[in-house]
Order: C-alpha cells, then sequence, then structure tokens
C-alpha cells in the first residue's frame, strides 16, 4: 500500500523532540563569535576570533554540533562508569557483538534478508550461537541487549517488576497503531487500562460457552460446506480462525460481534473482498508496519518525518471498530472516544490474533501428526460422543487437549518476542555473574526460541510431542523452571485472558474434531511465493520439519495463510 503524506509524520514529534538538545546548544554556540567579535574591542582577543568568525554560520554549526556530540559522548562514558561503579567491582558488561560494519549497522540489512527469505527467529539463532544466551546488540551506539534466558526474563517481568517499563522508545514506534492502550503504557495509564480490563475475565463470565458455541458451529459449518463443493476446495484455515476469534471476542468483550463470519470464504488465489477481510489485512500491515520500525529504532522516525506508514490501515481499522463505539444504537459512550477505540484495538490484538494463531499452529500440527489427531479425537469422543457441546468441567478432565494446546504454544508462541527498558542502571543477576543493565537499555528476549533450548527442553525439544507435558518431562523441565515456558508472559502484565484462550481454542478443537476425522495440507492452493524455501530441509532446527512458513509482526501467524482440506466424519 502507498504511504499517504501528512503534515506531521509518525516520526516528526520524536526528532523535534531530539532537537531542542542537539542543534540548538551548537546554533548557539555557533553564533557567539560573531557576537563577540562584535562586541570585543580591537585586541589580540578578537582578533583570534577572526578565522573563525570567517566561517560561514552553517560550517560554524557543523563544528559546534561535533565538539557537543563529543562532549555528550564523554558525559555518557563517564556516567555509564560511574553508575557501574556503584554496583562493586563484580559487576561486568553484558558480552557485545562486534559486526563488521561501524555501529554494527550490516545487521540491519542481513536481518531484513532474514525477514524476507529465512526461517523466524534465525538472526537471533545465530548471534546465540555466537554471542551466548545474553548479548548487548549495540545498535548504533544504543544499548540492547538480547536473550533467552529465562533468569533474566523472570526478573524482568517479576522479581525486579518495577525497575523496568515499556518506555517511551516503544511507545514512540507503537503509538500509532495501539495509541496509549494497555499493551503501549506504563504506570498508571497502564494501571487504568489494567483495571478496565479485569472485569471481562472474571470466573462467572469465562464459564458461559454459548458464545463460543455459536460463533464456532457458524464457523466449522462453512469450512465443511466448502469442502463438500464440487473438486473440494481448500479453506485458508487462518482466516477461518481470524474470523471466529474477532466474532467471538467482540461478542464476549462489548456485547457485539463484528459479523466477519457472515461473509464467504476465500478461495485459493483469490483476494477476499468483505470488510472483515480488509480489517484484516489492514491490521496485519500495520503491525508489520510496527515490526519494520522495531528493526530501526534509531533511525525509523527519520524515514517517517512527513510519512506514516501505518495512516491508511489505521482509516480502515477506525472504520471497522467505529460501531463498538457506540451503545443501543446512536448513543454516544461517555468515556473518550481515543482512550476507548486505543483500548479495543489493543484487546483486539490479544482476543483476534493471539487465539487465532494458536488456532492455526493447532490445527497445522494436527495435519503433521496424525496419530496425535486419533488420540485427541478419542479423548473428545469419549467424553463428548459425536454432538455434545463441551462445559468448563468437561475441558478441565481433558488432559492430552491441554497437553496438546501447551506443545503448540511452546513450538509456537504467539508472541514470538517481547521487551522492556531499564527505567534506571541496575544489576542482572546470571547463574555466577552480575551483568550491568545502564539506564534506559532495552531488554529483548525470545519468547519462541527459548520454547526451543534444548538444555531447557531436552534433546528433543523442535519435536512436537504433547507427552511431554504428561510424562517425567514436566517435572523435570518445566516444574523445575516455570520460566522457561510464557506463551503468556508473567509477572502483574500476565495476560488477563489466558484461561479465556484456553478455553476457547479448546472448545473450537472440540467442537471440529467431533465432526472432522481427517485434516491434510493443501500446497496447491498455498500461494507459491509462501512456500517455505526447499532449502530448509538441509538445515537445522524446527525448519527442518516445516512444511508451511512461519512468520512474526507483533503476532506469529502462516505466511500465505494455512489451506488445508478436512474430511468430515462418516456417521453410519
Amino acid at each position: 500500500m502507498l504511504r499517504s503524506p501528512v503534515v506531521w509524520g509518525a516520526g516528526l514529534s520524536i526528532v523535534l523532540g531530539c532537537l531542542s538538545s542537539v542543534v540548538l546548544p551548537p546554533a548557539f554556540i555557533g553564533t557567539i563569535p560573531s557576537v563577540l567579535n562584535y562586541t570585543l574591542p580591537d585586541n589580540s582577543a578578537s582578533k583570534q576570533l577572526d578565522s573563525f568568525v570567517e566561517l560561514s554560520i552553517t560550517t560554524r554549526i557543523i563544528l559546534a554540533l561535533m565538539v557537543l556530540t563529543i562532549l555528550q559522548m564523554i558525559k555518557g562514558v563517564y556516567q555509564r562508569n560511574y553508575d557501574r561503579g556503584q554496583f562493586g567491582l563484580d559487576v561486568m558488561e553484558v558480552p557485545q557483538v562486534k559486526l563488521r560494519w561501524p555501529f554494527n549497522a550490516d545487521l540491519i540489512p542481513f536481518d531484513i534478508n532474514i525477514m524476507r527469505t529465512g526461517y523466524c527467529g534465525a538472526t537471533w539463532e545465530v548471534l546465540v550461537a555466537l554471542y551466548g544466551n545474553i548479548f548487548n546488540l549495540r545498535l548504533f551506539e544504543q544499548d540492547l541487549i538480547l536473550t533467552v534466558e529465562p533468569e533474566v526474563v523472570k526478573a524482568v517481568l517479576s522479581t525486579e517488576f518495577n525497575n523496568y517499563e515499556k518506555g517511551p522508545d516503544i511507545k514512540g514506534m507503537m503509538f500509532s497503531v495501539l495509541g496509549d492502550g494497555v499493551f503501549n503504557s506504563d504506570g498508571e495509564t497502564w494501571k487504568a487500562h489494567r483495571s478496565m480490563s479485569r472485569p471481562y475475565f472474571t470466573r462467572d463470565r469465562m464459564s458461559h460457552f454459548d458464545n463460543f458455541a455459536r460463533h464456532a458451529d457458524v464457523a466449522i459449518s462453512k469450512l465443511l460446506a466448502r469442502m463438500a463443493e464440487p473438486n473440494h476446495p481448500a479453506v485458508d484455515f487462518q482466516d477461518l480462525a481470524c474470523r471466529f476469534t474477532l466474532d467471538s471476542g467482540t461478542e464476549f468483550l462489548f456485547g457485539r460481534d463484528v459479523h466477519s463470519l457472515d461473509a464467504s470464504l476465500p478461495y485459493p488465489h483469490e483476494e477476499p473482498r468483505d470488510d472483515g477481510a480488509s480489517f484484516g489485512a489492514a491490521f496485519a500491515r500495520a503491525q508489520q508496519h510496527i515490526t519494520h520500525r522495531l528493526g530501526l529504532p534509531v533511525l525509523w522516525p527519520w524515514m517517517e518525518l512527513f510519512w506514516d506508514r501505518t495512516l491508511e490501515d489505521m482509516k480502515i481499522i477506525h472504520a471497522y471498530v467505529k460501531p463498538i463505539l457506540v451503545r443501543q444504537g446512536s448513543k454516544p459512550m461517555k468515556q473518550n472516544e481515543t482512550v476507548i477505540r486505543d483500548e479495543i484495538i489493543n484487546i483486539l490484538v490479544a482476543a483476534r490474533d493471539t487465539t487465532a494463531a494458536s488456532l492455526t499452529f493447532a490445527v497445522y500440527m494436527l495435519s503433521q501428526n496424525p496419530e496425535i489427531m486419533a488420540r485427541l479425537r478419542e479423548e473428545i469422543i469419549d467424553r463428548l460422543g459425536t454432538s455434545s457441546i463441551p462445559t468448563p468441567q468437561d475441558l478441565k478432565e481433558m488432559k492430552y487437549m491441554r497437553a496438546f494446546l501447551n506443545e503448540t504454544l511452546r513450538l509456537f508462541p504467539p508472541v514470538p518476542a517481547n521487551s522492556r527498558a531499564a527505567k534506571k542502571s541496575t544489576v542482572l543477576k546470571v547463574k555466577d555473574k552480575n551483568y550491568f543493565v545502564p539506564s534506559g537499555t532495552r531488554i529483548i528476549w525470545s519468547t519462541l526460541l527459548m520454547h526451543r533450548r534444548k538444555d531447557l527442553w531436552g534433546p528433543d525439544a523442535d519435536e512436537f510431542d504433547p507427552n511431554r507435558w504428561l510424562d517425567d518431562r514436566f517435572k523435570k523441565y518445566v516444574m523445575s523452571n516455570p520460566f522457561i515456558f510464557l506463551p503468556f508472559s508473567a509477572g502483574p502484565r500476565i495476560c488477563l485472558g489466558q484461561q479465556f484462550a484456553y478455553s476457547e481454542a479448546s472448545f473450537f478443537l472440540c467442537r471440529l474434531l467431533q465432526r472432522v476425522e481427517s485434516v491434510e495440507l493443501a500446497p496447491d492452493s498455498q500461494p507459491k511465493e509462501t512456500l517455505p524455501p526447499s532449502e530448509w530441509q538441509n538445515g537445522t532446527g524446527r525448519q527442518v520439519y516445516e512444511k508451511i512458513w512461519p512468520k512474526y509482526h507483533l503476532t506469529l501467524y502462516c505466511n500465505g495463510g494455512l489451506w488445508l482440506r478436512m474430511k468430515e466424519v462418516e456417521h453410519a
């Protein structure tokens, strides 16, 4: 989609916020010689200024800017060393990445190429192999700590929660999409949003499955109707899952659904045209733009001075959520519309995208593991038969269902990476080392890679095996170190909708497998450019197993959709 020019781009506010401290001092310094030359008497001091005064004002400002930059660097080094000294002699720096280009700038084209052609998380895997489980990327002289170490994540999310925040830099990157919503705020604003959302997720509200039943039956009926058509055209299950979670989520949270399931399902190699599909595509593009900004943390504001890459997509998104802002016909909501809209969009990321991702990769795993699907169907049929609607107690008793979902969330966490910024200089304790973290440093962790570490999960960590949640491996690995499994985050900001997500995914799978006995991929319907590259088969790790192409923006998704064919159970 073409970018639209705007008077005030997404990066302009951030750049202007820096100008006062970057440009004004050297500009002031650059004018001093002219003032002094005018006011000083004709003596040696004045004459010494002549050669400098003869330079143009632009040259003087540039020279002054260079001096100021050097002084700021000296100040930064001094402050860093001073802060580090306050924590004792045993505190050390996090290992720093040293690439070929200045400022480690060569990481950017490498990462862009990986995002376009490689397996998700491949850049991290290369760096972890070279530098270990925690390292400082030091991109453009900005401290950027990357880690796959559970001890670090535990400290940031839980035990030292008050030392970290989302931070103004991340807020700036995401503001044009998420605004001041719960996923993009700190302090009292975050607490207010958290309090606003909490009443929706009471035990009583989540124990009523009528909403799930209604929308799941519509979704599955549309799926099976497609399967019954001549030539058995494939269905994009990812699209179906997004529609199901969008409709059930909006009804659960806002009292009315957006009826995205009313539209016809897309056919292979055809672009869907309905409002729900347009919203979904715009939502995905907006999140992708955020991901691009995250990959260029210092440069992106300059690239969007007079452009906002998300503008056109956000117009579509705002128009789509507008009906939710209105209660009982035309009566406006009492609260500020922008605040409510921000919260709706933030909640939709969780209610729609994350649960849809879980369902999508769960069904993908069923297609690749028929013996696991048979065992899961057996548990469902033994408990429910072929038509009974599951209750909360039924789902609680289905141990293999929970193990199956946990294994899906382990290998394919819906939010594959997250981050926090240090509010003040602090220390991270990792095994026998104390690492210094300067104030403002961003710590980024890859949940996806952490979930696949063989030293944390065993030598079979790349394999999909729900039994690891039922046998001795669960006690050996997870119970002894719970922070190795974080699909819903942890600590005070843990996902409020965790139980809702488990219930929704379990319910849908129960209803689906009551009516379907086999699932297979339809590579003939998958867009060719979204099929996994053949060279993956000669690689290492999880990519060797993949028959689809996992990618991510804010959440994990199947590139090009998940095109499937299913066989309905034949009843006697």
